[in-house]
């Protein structure tokens, strides 16, 4: 295939990154409306996370099951192509579904809402598909060793998608993006139905389209029984938890204060079990398979079961940071001069007046993976060192565009001055994905930190420089998982996938934290997600160092 056919299938590729952004993103703004419209806590409110993000790892999950039991795998005779088509067309069904479910939808009807949940996991269903073949197909477009600049490429227009997500949702359903507008959620059927049309116009792109190969190899199917079953067993482990916590949810609350405290510190533990059972599970099948290989499949490689810990880790800390964050704008606990404040001593936002930084928030992916790509259309030295610099700044004033009037000076220049510091941490990593996921993972690390332990304009920066820090741990921990997996790599980039998961568990435990202490202490779970990024990015470079050497 030449360099030429190679862009064009690669800028045909990307548009399904977009829609993973725009979905994915509104989601910051929707929690909250949620919240508030269906009258529901914290931890239910997550539930918007759970749906979406955990038919990620149910889809994947389905799929390497039925590979296993025909011992032929499904997605590779598709092929990368038409797995994609097949998803788009999936999640057409869920943004379809979407329609009746909210039509004549009321204020308290949570039934309602439970029924956006199902169309939300009829969307991520189709999303897993894409995901599987996208990463995958984007990163054998080329040359290996730039593969991980090609996702950082289509995660740039992902980035774009998650930029304008928000402010579209809250123009739809509040009709404005100053924050003053009157809700209408029956507005979301004319988003969904939009939603609906461009998958499948995107779908007869790809069917139609001559420049994208059918991504179909010849690799045979490669049995892992033993991976097969721990799976199962970790579903029904998460099954028996979140199950349990429904139910509770389901019967008259307690209406003895303490009686139902206690509940909730019950509701809490399940949850956190729900979570030692995927870090459990995960790290069995790494110390099994290192002394007897046989039967775990891609598992066998400890590059990989770290790997999908950190892709676990980084897609919940990456989707708990902002979904949380528009309930730590909203939350009012004290009142000043008749100025209603929230828990960080700002003014507290409406549902649409968050908009902004959720944008600003999910712009900040946009502007790490803008820059990250540059190394795809291979510029002089000291051309990539002018863009490294330069590049960051046009996405930022790309995302400052598109919130036109939205933001101060002075929250202007503070941003400006945290992408600063991501430009000089791509500096000192040099395009080595190992130095940048550690680089990225510490200031994560110290970004939550000082949210915790400061108030403010201080506070709310440093939560959503978040998005910034995370931008570029993707394609870093993708490429770095299924390096030397061989005759195993696409049944890698299968477990991969279904670590998405993490934006399902991740989220609604912070939640609940939320419920039981406070919003903004329970940024503790992003605090410990990036620590155990920063432990990843040490065991993998020893990991693949010993592998060369041997």
């Amino acid at each position: 295939m030449t360099s030429k056919n190679n862009s064009s299938a690669l800028t045909t590729l990307v548009t399904v990154f977009f829609f993973w952004g725009f979905i994915g993103a509104s989601n910051g703004v929707f929690i909250p409306f949620c919240k508030e419209y269906f009258m529901i806590d914290q931890f239910q409110s997550q539930l918007v996370d759970f749906a979406f993000y955990g038919a990620y790892y149910i889809g994947a999950l389905i799929l390497f099951v039925l590979s296993s039991q025909r011992k032929k795998d499904i997605f590779n005779s598709w092929g990368y192509k038409k797995g994609i088509i097949y998803g788009l067309l999936i999640s057409t069904v869920g943004a379809l579904v979407m329609y009746p479910v909210i039509n004549g939808a009321e204020q308290g009807q949570t039934e309602v809402f439970y029924g956006v949940l199902i169309a939300l996991f009829i969307v991520g269903l189709g999303f897993s598909l894409q995901q599987t073949g996208a990463n995958p197909f984007a990163v054998s477009l080329g040359d290996s060793k730039s593969g991980s600049s090609r996702l950082n490429l289509a995660g740039g227009v992902n980035s774009f998608g998650t930029t304008i997500g928000p402010l579209a949702v809250a123009f739809i359903i509040f009709g404005t993006l100053s924050g003053e507008g009157t809700a209408e959620f029956s507005k979301m059927q004319s988003l969904y139905l939009g939603v609906a049309a461009l998958f499948v116009l995107c779908a007869a792109v790809f069917h139609f389209s001559k420049s994208l190969p059918d991504g179909i190899t010849s690799e045979p199917f490669e049995p892992a029984n033993k991976a097969m079953n721990l799976l199962i067993a970790l579903t029904v482990i998460m099954f028996l938890c979140f199950g349990w916590v429904f139910y509770t949810y389901s019967v008259p609350e307690p209406t003895i204060d303490a009686i139902k405290e206690n509940l909730e510190y019950k509701r809490l533990v399940a949850l956190i079990v729900s979570l030692i059972g995927v870090v459990g599970c995960i790290y069995y099948a790494y110390v099994k398979s290192s002394s007897n290989p046989k039967g775990w499949g891609a598992l066998q490689y400890p590059q990989l079961a770290l790997g999908m810990l950190a892709i676990f880790t980084y897609v919940g800390v990456e989707v708990t940071i902002q979904s949380n964050l528009g309930e730590v704008l909203k939350l009012v606990t004290d009142k000043i001069d008749d100025v209603n404040l929230n828990g960080l001593g700002l003014p507290a936002l409406t549902d649409a007046g968050i908009a902004k930084y959720i944008s600003l928030y999910w712009g900040g992916l946009m502007i790490g993976r803008w820059t990250g790509a540059i190394s795809v259309f291979n510029p002089t030295e000291g051309l990539k060192k002018a863009l490294l610099i330069i590049v960051p700044y046009i996405a930022f004033g790309v995302i400052v565009l598109v919130n036109y009037g939205s933001y101060s000076w002075n929250e202007i220049i503070i941003f400006s001055v945290i992408v600063a510091i991501q430009i000089l941490g791509f500096f000192i990593a040099k395009d080595k994905a190992i130095a940048t996921l550690n680089i990225f993972s510490v200031i994560g690390l110290a970004a939550m930190l000082i949210g915790l332990f400061s108030t403010g304009t201080v506070a709310l920066f440093a939560f959503i420089s978040g998005g910034l820090f995370c931008s570029i741990m993707w394609p870093c921990i993708f490429s770095l998982s299924i390096t030397g997996l061989g005759k195993y790599t696409s049944q890698g980039s299968s477990f991969l996938v279904m670590m998405i998961l993490g934006g399902a568990i991740i989220p609604p435990i912070q939640g609940k934290i939320a419920d039981i202490f406070s919003i903004q202490s329970s940024y503790w779970v992003a605090v410990l997600c990036f620590a155990y990024l920063i432990l990843y990015a040490f065991l993998t470079k020893k990991i693949l160092g010993n592998q060369i050497e041997n």
